[in-house]
């Protein structure tokens, strides 16, 4: 996080942990945007503490938040278009379908309110899709947030002063795909800035997406050792980490392109199965994978793990979280979170006689 930071990188936050990860390497004020959902009142007000952008999912959280404390002066609505934009995939689902965001109409109600009890400056989210490797629908929803802050303009008076396009740069997990076309990408939205916010005195609005994944994704890789194979209606390879290591083929049925080290030039001629020892037949890196033959003790790389990886660790079946190493461009390698003990896992139990 420090090495983004120094690049300029800010943080798209949702939780108080990831608050006080920030305010630990040094991030605060504007650079983070706070965007959760069924919000504690102690992380909204953390959030105000640091200088967060504050990001409302709901229209009701602003009665929550008045009761309990001031409203800040910088606050964002996240909208939600619905079936006004056609969007989604597998993993954020449709509009209509996420729990996320508001509808139009309680955007511009929000705003009312929010401008009727003082609030001085405004921003609007939204994040309609994720692990998008095509432009359009990146460009197609800046076009829909620029029209709806002028929308935003005529009706109320109010000026938006930042864009959040939220996620969804994707990344080729697969070797047959591309990285987005950054200046494609770039250059559409930069034309209907120029068409539609300009014209409207909105030139200076920020604009920003959380490109976490793009980020990071590509440079972090899940290293593993098969340690058993077993032959029934498949074939499979066991290896030393688990869904507590990465979820998202689990989960989501994610590809991760898989490297057997050693034999990168090997005949792809076995198909396995690559999984994981917990008690859940989801499980599994690879499915019917193409592969080398693996024999035990074979190193395996599993890619583009930078993102999603031990953030998403669970410590079912009492499973441990492995550490986690930055390589460095010297070649040096630096220990940034060692590795779960069972001491960590039973630290919040009460061993005593009940």
């Amino acid at each position: 996080m420090r090495l983004l930071q120094k690049e300029g990188v800010g943080a798209d936050c949702s939780s108080l942990a990831e608050l006080e990860l920030c305010d630990k390497v040094g991030i605060k004020g504007h650079d983070i945007v706070f965007s959760s959902n069924d919000t504690p009142y102690a992380e909204f007000k953390r959030a105000m503490e640091l200088g967060a952008l504050v990001n409302l999912d709901d229209i009701s959280m602003i009665e929550f938040m008045e009761e309990r404390g001031p409203l800040p002066e910088w606050i964002c609505a996240r909208y939600n278009p619905g079936p006004l934009l056609k969007g989604g995939n597998d993993i954020i689902g449709t509009p209509e379908e996420a729990k996320y965001g508001m509808t139009r109409e309680q955007v511009i109600d929000a705003f009312r309110i929010l401008k009727d009890k003082g609030v001085k400056h405004f921003g609007l989210h939204t994040m309609v899709v994720s692990n998008e490797l095509h432009v359009n629908g990146l460009i197609n929803t800046a076009k829909m947030m620029f029209e709806l802050a002028v929308e935003v303009q005529n009706m109320l008076g109010i000026n938006i002063e930042f864009l959040d396009f939220g996620g969804g740069i994707g990344l080729p997990y697969r070797p047959e795909e591309s990285f987005i076309d950054y200046d494609e990408l770039s250059a559409g939205i930069k034309k209907h800035f120029e068409e539609i916010m300009e014209p409207a005195g909105l030139g200076k609005c920020r604009i920003s997406f959380e490109c976490g994944r793009a980020i990071t994704g590509p440079y972090g890789y899940l290293v593993t050792t098969a340690i058993h194979h077993k032959h029934i209606w498949k074939e499979y390879i066991g290896v030393d980490a688990c869904m507590a290591n990465l979820m998202r083929p689990g989960m989501y049925g994610s590809y991760h392109h898989i490297t057997v080290m050693g034999k990168e030039n090997a005949p792809k001629d076995h198909v396995y199965d690559v999984a994981g020892s917990l008690c859940e037949n989801c499980d599994k890196f690879a499915i019917d994978r193409s592969l080398p033959e693996i024999d035990d003790g074979d190193i395996l790389v599993i890619h583009d793990t930078g993102a999603h990886g031990h953030s998403m660790g669970f410590n079912y079946n009492g499973k441990l979280r492995s550490a986690e190493l930055l390589l460095h461009a010297d070649g040096s390698v630096t220990q940034i979170r060692r590795a779960e003990t069972l001491d960590d896992l039973f630290a919040t139990l009460n061993f005593s006689d009940l």
